[in-house]
């Protein structure tokens, strides 16, 4: 019995050959991994021996030879495979562990050039394992470490004899699919890597999800779900939990949505409340206890049962300012181990650090799913301070200076709120929030309506509204509660009647030119 070994990803190889020539394997082996072997004490015959030629052209052409694609492809009990066999001297391969040169390791470096890149695209490894997975009812094929004390295993109970009928079919099978599902993914990281743009979306785009963990069910209990994660940076697979009950489906969803929301802020304390994956509150505040308690005041009904995000490491103090509040999630890119301690009193509270999102200058992608399909876009993010340059001021009266500090906050602040949305501003903390309503002057009713539901009086705040208002009359509905400086887009063929309607009524209007709806 044969078995070829060649490995990137070194992880228990060397136990693995040991016990494979345990159960009587004579092993071939190529480059590094035969190296690897030999310092572990296992007999190795080279690659080079095998094929009668030596590894070439710096180790890109090694295995790419009929000795040892005719030894993973012969099928047993083929007679004119087995002749082919027999008349050019070729030794079959009946088992193949394989794991490819990393790529995408690689290219997460940002010192990583195109060249260094492109030779860190395997060959060989994705030629040996396709091959081994199409034979896979007389090739073992391995391409995950974790597999090989599974396969040891069966091995050594007798239900998975190299070289004959498959005794389990179901792990042969298992172990194959898992190969191609790997080589796919190879496939589509390299093709993600050569066809980056920043002025064009590729003809095709491949999405590459590595499952995380089961969910006890998806948005309603009779649906079935599973965390499936990709390799982005700062994204979903970083998620550590640090106490409390399994995240689920809709929790998920609602971090997803916490961690976009505070994305505007990394120089001060920050804090959103999330219900239904839009804010119910969002503040900044000198520590993460205020910003906290700033934000609970947006809308202390809807935080109940909320998933509540900071900016910055959360300190003990801000753990004890949540204690009387029911909570489903907690998530910050760090803590003290004394506000874990505080956290830990509350048994079911799933406490989770995830890093911030930042901008990056490589395209990302937002993905829709609609049935047969995506919608694709360009990652939507804060424009800061390169953004605000483009806003003008359209109204006879400019915003004064407290007016400008606000209006700044409530526009980073909309972005992540349902369309249609408007949020009233003060002292850089939402009052009230108008979200997911149909027409535009009742999310200004209703954001009007939440700051006097929770105490606050609108007069003096500032209005940020993430698309522009198509008629006068949600300018009139702000206005009447006092509010004295708007923030909008702009672009409506009416926009000289609402600007005349913020003129009429002393408002200061800023145009940003840009929309932030989020459906």
């Amino acid at each position: 019995m044969r078995a070829l070994l060649s490995v990137s990803d070194k992880r228990g190889i060397v136990e693995f050959a040991r016990a494979l020539v345990g159960l009587g394997f004579e092993i071939v082996s190529t480059g590094g991994t035969a190296e690897a072997l030999r310092q572990g004490g296992v007999p190795v015959v080279p690659i080079e021996q095998v094929t009668g030629f030596p590894e070439m052209m710096d180790g890109r052409v090694k295995t790419l030879h009929p000795k040892v694609h005719g030894g993973l492809l012969a099928r047993r009990g083929h007679a004119g495979d087995a002749k082919a066999l027999k008349e050019h001297d070729i030794t079959p391969i009946d088992l193949v562990a394989v794991n490819l040169y990393p790529f995408r390791q690689t290219i997460a470096k940002p010192e990583t050039t195109f060249e260094q890149a492109i030779e860190h695209i395997d060959i060989g490894g994705p030629s040996m394992l396709r091959s081994a997975a199409k034979n896979h009812e007389s090739v073992l094929v391995v391409v995950d470490p974790d597999d090989y004390p599974k396969v040891i295993a069966r091995l050594r109970e007798g239900s998975l004899t190299p070289g004959e009928s498959p005794g389990s079919p179901g792990l042969r099978r298992e172990l194959a699919a898992k190969v191609f599902a790997h080589t796919a993914a190879y496939d589509a990281t390299i093709a993600d890597y050569l066809t980056r743009s920043g002025e064009a979306l590729p003809a095709t785009l491949t999405l590459i999800l590595e499952r995380r963990q089961a969910l006890r069910y998806g948005e309603n209990p009779h649906q079935r779900a599973a965390l499936y994660a990709t390799d982005e940076a700062r994204g979903i697979r970083e998620l550590v939990q640090h106490h409390g009950k399994e995240l689920s489906f809709n929790n998920l969803l609602d971090v997803d949505a916490a961690v976009a929301a505070l994305a505007p802020w990394d120089d001060r304390p920050a804090c959103v409340i999330i219900k239904h994956t839009t804010p119910c509150g969002i503040a900044l505040g000198a520590t993460p206890a205020e910003a906290y308690t700033r934000a609970l005041d947006t809308d202390r009904t809807s935080a109940f049962g909320s998933v509540i995000a900071f900016n910055t490491v959360v300190d003990r103090a801000a753990a004890e300012a949540m204690r009387d509040l029911f909570v489903e999630v907690v998530v910050a890119p760090r803590y003290h181990d004394d506000a874990l301690a505080v956290y830990r009193e509350k048994k079911n509270l799933r406490v989770v650090e995830l890093p911030l999102p930042r901008p990056t200058a490589e395209p990302a992608w937002d993905f829709k799913r609609i049935r047969g399909g995506f919608l694709v876009q360009d990652r939507f993010h804060y424009g800061g301070e390169a953004e605000e340059a483009r806003w003008k001021v359209v109204t006879k009266r400019a915003p004064s200076g407290v007016e400008w500090r606000d209006l700044r906050f409530a526009w980073a602040a909309v972005a992540t709120v349902k369309s249609n949305a408007i949020l009233l501003a003060k002292a850089e903390a939402a009052i009230g929030i108008g979200a997911g309503q149909m027409s535009r002057v009742d999310a200004s009713f209703l954001a009007v309506h939440k700051a006097r539901q929770q105490g606050f009086d609108p007069a003096g705040a500032a209005l940020a509204s993430d698309a522009f208002f198509p008629f006068r009359d949600g300018v009139d509905e702000a206005a009447a509660a006092g509010v004295a400086a708007i923030i909008q887009p702009g672009g409506s063929v009416r926009d000289a009647e609402v600007i005349a309607a913020a003129d009429e009524r002393g408002l200061a209007m800023v145009f940003t030119g840009v929309r932030q709806f989020r459906h």
